[in-house]
């Protein structure tokens, strides 16, 4: 960890805790910061907050009150997912305190590379193939996942050397609030429409995620998805050297695929279909990371090995298991309609559909060509359930079932089902509406499946 002093006997506010501000609060208390955490959750169901305030961290519990401002703060560290609408942090930027998110003190204290990797979806599969192929046959130092990934950022920050690298998935959430962080390498996946209620607008959405190239320079790079005029339009915004990936072989600059065959400047990797996770999209992931460990020294082998073995993150696109002839897929992650798109798209056989979740807003126009090529029935709950069924009408779908939630839906989905159908959670919206996070409603899926198949005779 590098020795920084910039902290020492500073008032910091660590507001919103989670890991990454628990985290926060504990690095900038090493550091010699007089800390202060404030949390909406009261004290007595809060045990992150009274663990702190056993270690002597001053901890304010139950609300944001606004007179914290008047207490000479200089730096404000903010959990990502509170909003800059919130009185506290509007407060904050009137009065001109600084505002930053949690990874940039982890990449202040880091002694090791930096590569981040941002994008609308596939940021976790990407950051994870990245690690996988970084770490295979490594000889010295490791290769850590970070950030978004459910890892806090400061955590692995003050464990990583100069032999390390730091592989850290960053949401526009995160993005937001840095000022001198700097990827050597920097990937945007994708970027598609997402959390418009936090930025109140697309552009100021893709404002956010493009802050991950903001502090670049000509020695970095930026591994940017090629097929979509915007993306490339916007590595226009970045210093450093642009290596596209594409999957439509739109350029050879970079990672492509080619008749069916996954390329690096020339060099063939392995076949797409030798990629163990299913879809076009995890074609797509698997052409960032490549690009990436390529850009990193990694051999052709280990990459194409990684690629032949990788089976897929929890709750994105998971494979569970299969029984009397059905395979079951937890992709509690397809938080948006594209998502749920290409996990529709990377299947053949027929699917039974489970969705729903919380209403932003929208209709599911964009879902009806996708549910009439692959969807054969459809179970949804939550907020959605009425849209979505509304868009399985419009595909012709005459099998829909609305049930109460996931647990509810999953013994309905198996009677629809028959040998050889995916029964597949990708819910197209947020959980909000019912579970506190994907990751959440995704368990309640996993927990459902094996209690089928035991109350069904199975193991």
């Amino acid at each position: 960890m590098k020795r920084v002093t910039d902290y020492k006997n500073k008032k910091v506010l660590v507001l919103g805790l989670a890991k990454s501000g628990v985290n926060a609060a504990r690095l900038l208390a090493k550091l010699g910061a007089l800390v202060t955490v404030n949390d909406k959750k009261k004290f007595d169901d809060n045990p992150d907050a009274q663990s702190l305030l056993a270690e002597g961290i001053r901890v304010i519990t139950g609300s944001h009150p606004l007179a914290l401002l008047d207490e000479d703060f200089v730096l404000m560290v903010k959990n990502p997912g509170i909003p800059y609408t919130n009185p506290l942090v509007a407060g904050a930027i009137k009065k001109n305190i600084p505002i930053i998110t949690e990874p940039e003190l982890a990449y202040e204290v880091s002694e090791a590379p930096l590569i981040g990797v941002t994008g609308t979806n596939g940021k976790t599969t990407t950051t994870t193939m990245i690690s996988l192929m970084l770490n295979y046959g490594r000889q010295k130092g490791q290769a850590y996942v970070a950030g978004n990934i459910g890892v806090p950022a400061s955590a692995v920050a003050q464990k990583v050397t100069p032999d390390d690298v730091m592989v850290t998935e960053l949401s526009s959430f995160m993005l937001m609030g840095i000022t001198k962080l700097r990827p050597q390498i920097a990937v945007l996946t994708n970027i598609y429409t997402a959390h418009i209620d936090y930025h109140g607008s697309r552009a100021n959405y893709v404002k956010a995620k493009m802050r991950i190239v903001m502090n670049q320079t000509a020695a970095d790079f930026f591994v940017v998805n090629w097929d979509n005029p915007e993306w490339r339009e916007l590595s226009k915004q970045t210093k450093a050297q642009v290596v596209p990936f594409s999957r439509q072989d739109l350029s050879e600059d970079g990672a492509y695929e080619k008749d069916g065959v996954l390329y690096f400047r020339g060099e063939a990797i392995l076949k797409a279909s030798e990629i163990k996770v299913p879809g076009e999209h995890n074609v797509e992931n698997a052409l960032a990371s490549l690009a990436v460990a390529k850009l990193m020294g990694q051999s052709n082998e280990a990459i194409a090995e990684v690629l032949r073995t990788f089976s897929g993150v929890k709750h994105r696109l998971q494979f569970l298991t299969e029984w009397q002839g059905r395979r079951f897929y937890n992709d509690s992650k397809a938080t948006d309609i594209e998502a749920t798109q290409m996990a529709l798209n990377g299947f053949k056989q027929p699917v039974v559909l489970l969705a729903g979740g919380l209403d932003r807003g929208f209709s599911f126009d964009r879902l009806v060509p996708e549910l009439k090529e692959h969807v054969k029935a459809m179970v949804l709950f939550g907020e959605t359930a009425e849209l979505l069924k509304t868009a399985g009408e419009q595909a012709g779908i005459k099998n829909i079932k609305l049930v109460h939630d996931v647990e509810t839906a999953l013994p309905v989905a198996y009677a629809q089902s028959q040998p050889g159908d995916i029964v597949l959670l990708s819910p197209a919206n947020a959980s909000w509406d019912q579970y506190p996070n994907f990751e959440v409603r995704g368990q309640l899926f996993i927990d459902g499946v094996t209690k089928l198949i035991k109350e069904n005779g199975g193991h």
